[in-house]
């Protein structure tokens, strides 16, 4: 379910990313940009991050308020996609996009060091992450290339230094997103089903033999519980990024690999008791989004989704509890999409903006814009 951003003290927070000492080229924000946030006597504000690319190709994540303004930067070695908050919203970890191999702890409410996690030999990330119920222990999806396998690596993130210990399989091939259920005793995890290899790093290597699925794994024993598939039909559907709304259902939204003239369902919702059930877009909306959805959100309250579909310009938003389309907005290239309350929602482009939107009727409002900033797909409220 989302959780509302977690509203911080401004002074504890810049002062612990001003503290974070320089890490294999990883930097926190100027110094005199976080002396001008420190005496403005502002407190208690919402915060958002979100991965992202500046004018000079380098890559970042960047930290901001409901306003847009953003507070900070801190450097990434290369290009990230999502990024897992632990429960206690105290430390957030980036991740790597596909087929990357580093994955950056945070600890900005510390004075403490970023970490630099590297995956294992044979392994790459896929760009997301989940806590554990506790927030000792990180669950990333990864792909053994050589083993043609989707895996969760575990790594124990309790103590300064990050150690993996151990590996779970997640009973397909291509997992992208992981999220702990709301009974905090098992993983939901999206294997899209598209086999790739680093060493053709952007090609999907078998469309016409793919099998996405949704799964959920026990915590306590890494056992593969409940595995719902699409029909054989709709097998180049690939299914992606998830959140879980009120009631403790999971939400999925998929990319189809097929024909571009196809207009397959991209929005679902399932649980470990419910088969997945495919939303239908009303008339105006289908064959409307490239058969792309980028980010999948929802609302503090958990009863209105949003899927954005950046290639179409557009954000569609779902009624969590009979699964009907409820509205869309018009923002070009918007991807991540991140609660601000119990109705609204940020949004960000990767045209360097940031809008807000009060309502899925409502109009988007442009909160502001970073001129040479391309922010990435995905945001998170910390």
């Amino acid at each position: 379910m989302a959780t509302k951003p977690l509203h911080v003290d401004r002074r504890n927070f810049l002062a612990g990313l001003g503290g974070a000492a320089l890490l294999g080229g990883l930097a926190g924000p100027s110094a005199s940009f976080a002396n001008v946030l420190l005496g403005s006597g502002a407190s208690d504000i919402p915060l958002f991050a979100s991965p992202l690319m500046d004018a000079s190709g380098s890559y970042a994540v960047g930290i901001f308020d409901e306003a847009g303004q953003e507070y900070a930067r801190v450097g990434l070695p290369d290009r990230g996609h999502g990024i897992a908050v632990s429960p206690d919203r105290q430390t957030l970890v980036t991740f790597a996009r596909r087929p990357g191999t580093f994955a950056l702890v945070l600890r900005p409410f510390e004075n403490a060091e970023p970490q630099l996690i590297t995956s294992e030999a044979g392994r790459h990330f896929y760009g997301h992450g989940t806590f554990s119920a506790d927030g000792r222990l990180l669950y990333a999806v990864e792909n053994d290339f050589g083993g043609n396998r989707g895996l969760l690596g575990v790594y124990d993130v309790s103590g300064r230094t990050a150690r993996r210990v151990g590996e779970i399989e997640t009973g397909g091939i291509g997992p992208h997103e992981v999220l702990l259920c709301p009974d905090s005793k098992s993983l939901v995890v999206a294997n899209g089903g598209i086999l790739t290899h680093p060493d053709q790093p952007r090609e999907k290597l078998n469309l016409d033999t793919m099998q996405p699925s949704v799964a959920f794994i026990d915590c306590a024993t890494g056992d593969l519980t409940i595995q719902h598939r699409l029909e054989a039909s709709l097998h180049q559907l690939s299914l992606r990024h998830m959140t879980i709304d009120a009631k403790g259902r999971s939400w999925v939204g998929a990319q189809h690999e097929g024909a571009e003239s196809d207009t397959p369902p991209l929005v679902a919702h399932f649980s470990q008791d419910q088969a997945i059930t495919l939303c239908e877009l009303p008339d105006n909306l289908t064959g409307q989004l490239a058969n792309y959805i980028g980010s999948v959100t929802a609302n503090s309250s958990g009863d209105v989704i949003a899927t954005s579909a950046p290639r179409a310009g557009k954000v569609v938003f779902w009624n969590a509890d009979n699964g009907q389309c409820i509205g869309s907005a018009n923002i070009p290239d918007a991807c991540g999409v991140a609660p601000i309350d119990r109705s609204s929602f940020m949004i960000s482009d990767g045209l360097g903006g940031m809008s807000f939107l009060e309502a899925p009727d409502d109009t988007p409002l442009v909160l502001a814009r970073s001129l040479g900033t391309s922010w990435d797909n995905h945001m998170t409220a910390l």
